[in-house]
């Protein structure tokens, strides 16, 4: 053997024994420091899984970071098919004591590991634990919506994946993984947050393990699986006070049959309420389906209606910031006399003050003072009050496009939409804006939802911050406008919205929406208490009397109540 077959020989030897070492530490590394993780591994390919959370999704939480949902817990009855040993057996007795049909049951306990459909009660839970059945169990489970869910509307509801484009364009819009069946946002905040909200891991779930044939292994039987670090799935953290939201709910269930209410922060715009009834329920979205004569699932508050009188207050910034008319400039109401338009009250007001026409909602005097102003001052003032945006801050709703302000300037239609009729359309919440513009010393912001976004871990990701305001009428015109709406409460038509010891101040509204005049909606929009405000709302009642007579008392009932929260 020559020198260079020796060399040869060297170089081999020390390449395989370099192979060898890494074979040896490669082993070492699977026994020693991973074989805790293979041997769960290896577990968990013979063990089954439910989870134990109805959807993986992130929560929806108010200002208080409490929980918008009404999310509950329940005892369910979990089926591990394969592990049951007699199904037959099992089956009818279990549907006996569920008290259903064998039938019901047999679908469930020869298909997938799953949670059954069913509440069940105390006694039920006790007597299926006692009977001890292999692969059968009672446990907690976490469902999304509960019987005290808030603001329906707003927060939307799930349904299926229920098509090849709906599963396509979720799969391709947000990045994340979907199967057919699962649970998505089909409305509201559920829709539009969808790819913010859903996660990829319950919360909770039951794990079993099994040998080859499917039968339990032995042990416990089954382990509870608790996964915190679900980091697919975001929180919302709205600007609704669930407090006042329930409070606004309850009273629209005794007074408001059809209509909306919102509840503004005064000064940052802040939506802490927002509410419309008739109302449905998100874990029961089918039963609502199709009901004769009513939207149970339209959002009122972003709905367009005619404002009534409550429009005049744009009118009286006008005029006021333009120099037309002064609080103490007097006009003359003939009643049902009037050529233009008649008055509400037949007799007339007779001789009267703009201010004083303002507190008892004198229609001749406002389409006066309309067509001094002209079709384009009233345009640009209905904009710079927020009636031709639409949007709210973290709530992306698409917008009505039959909102158009310049509808105003055809013909024959300012005589009527100087008194909030005819083409003039707006939403509850675009109103509360406007009086918050009055109560902001003629700031106007943009209304606000979602504040935040953030990690099941409370880690903020994205902040939404409030709009910082655009000024749109001078101070000394604002404040002229907060004396109006005094006299409202104080001495004009909406007298039953003051609210003792706190005061308040507004605009009521009446709008005839079609041609049978005995049909109304009734508003109230404004504020309290009347010195160094805190809440602004706007109250409309659909179908009802006049904003005097229904909305205003529905008003000073809310604030009565929300001013207690302080």
């Amino acid at each position: 053997m020559n020198h260079l077959e020796q060399k040869r020989l060297v170089f081999l030897f020390f390449v395989f024994f370099i192979c060898f070492l890494g074979l040896v530490w490669h082993l070492f590394l699977i026994q020693c420091r991973d074989g805790d993780l293979y041997a769960c591994l290896a577990l968990e390919q013979g063990s089954q899984c439910v989870a134990l959370e109805n959807t993986p999704r992130g929560r929806i939480l108010d200002r208080n970071r409490l929980p918008l949902t009404g999310e509950r817990t329940e005892e369910r009855v979990v089926l591990f098919p394969a592990a049951v040993p007699d199904k037959k057996k099992t089956g009818s007795e279990l549907a006996g004591i569920l008290g259903l049909e064998q039938e019901n049951l047999a679908a469930f306990l020869s298909g997938e590991p799953c949670l059954l459909p069913y509440g069940i009660t105390p006694g039920q839970s006790r007597d299926i634990r006692e009977k001890g059945w292999p692969g059968v169990m009672v446990l907690p489970v976490q469902f999304r919506y509960g019987e005290q869910q808030l603001a329906a509307q707003v927060i939307g509801h799930l349904g299926k994946i229920s098509a090849p484009g709906e599963f396509k364009d979720l799969s391709a819009k947000n990045n994340k993984v979907y199967h057919y069946g699962d649970l998505v946002g089909k409305t509201g905040l559920e829709m539009y947050y969808e790819g913010a909200l859903k996660g990829s891991l319950p919360s909770r779930a039951v794990r079993v393990y099994t040998d080859a044939a499917g039968r339990l292994l032995g042990g416990p039987g089954f382990i509870i699986e608790e996964k915190t670090g679900d980091n697919t799935r975001r929180d919302l953290i709205l600007t609704i006070d669930a407090r006042i939201q329930k409070i606004v709910e309850e009273i629209m269930d005794r007074s408001v049959p059809r209509g909306a209410v919102v509840i503004l922060e005064a000064g940052s715009g802040d939506i802490l309420a927002m509410a419309s009834r008739p109302c449905y329920h998100p874990a029961r979205p089918e039963d609502y389906l199709g009901a004769a004569g009513e939207n149970y699932f339209l959002d009122r508050c972003t709905a367009l209606f005619q404002p009534g009188s409550v429009f005049k207050l744009v009118i009286a910034a006008a005029a006021l910031e333009e120099g037309t008319v002064s609080l103490e400039s007097p006009f003359y109401c003939h009643g049902a006399g009037e050529t233009l338009l008649r008055c509400w009250k037949k007799e007339g007001h007779g001789t009267l003050t703009f201010a004083q026409a303002f507190a008892q909602s004198c229609n001749p005097v406002f389409v006066r003072t309309g067509l001094q102003l002209g079709p384009q001052r009233v345009i640009d003032y209905g904009g710079r009050f927020g009636l031709n945006n639409q949007s709210i801050l973290g709530y992306p709703a698409p917008g009505d496009p039959r909102q158009d302000l310049h509808l105003i300037e055809a013909p024959y239609n300012l005589v009527n939409s100087c008194i909030g009729q005819g083409p003039v359309l707006v939403t509850p919440i675009q109103i509360a804006s406007m009086i918050n513009t009055v109560v902001s010393d003629g700031l106007y912001r943009q209304p606000r939802l979602v504040q935040e976004i953030c990690k099941s871990n409370g880690t903020t990701v994205n902040i939404i911050p409030n709009d910082p305001g655009q000024r749109v009428i001078s101070p000394d015109t604002a404040e002229k406008l907060g004396l109006l709406l005094e006299m409202v409460t104080e001495e004009g038509t909406g007298q039953g919205a003051l609210v003792p010891v706190y005061g308040s101040a507004g605009k009521t509204g009446t709008a005839q929406p079609g041609d049978d005049n005995s049909i109304v909606n009734a508003w109230f929009a404004g504020y309290a208490p009347r010195v160094n405000p805190r809440y602004v709302a706007a109250i409309l009642i659909e179908g009802s009397d006049s904003g005097s007579v229904t909305a205003a008392p529905v008003f000073r009932e809310i604030m009565e109540g929300i001013l207690k929260l302080d």
